[in-house]
């Protein structure tokens, strides 16, 4: 489902506009970008989480030249499904 998809399908479940939910979306997402830059974690109970890891610098090598480099250490986005999601998934139809 892309976001499209998923718009047409929110608005139709929840009697809303599809220009509304686009825009709760935006401002969703506008949220959790700039909360989990921020190193906030973001929980939905029984649905998912959203936190920044910090990833260490290492030594990497180029498959081109095969030379060693090193990697700058960075930042990254880890996802955990909660209970609710797994079950959901979990379940066969």
């Amino acid at each position: 489902m892309n976001r499209s998809e998923l718009v047409a399908a929110v608005a139709e479940k929840s009697g809303n506009s599809q220009t509304s939910v686009n825009g709760v979306l935006d401002a969703v997402f506008d949220i959790f970008a700039t909360s989990v830059a921020n190193g906030e974690k973001i929980t939905i109970p029984g649905w998912l989480a959203v936190e920044r890891t910090d990833r260490a610098a290492r030594q990497g090598r180029n498959p081109q030249t095969g030379e060693t480099i090193q990697i700058p250490a960075g930042h990254s986005v880890k996802l955990t499904a909660g209970s609710k999601l797994k079950a959901a998934v979990s379940t066969k139809k």
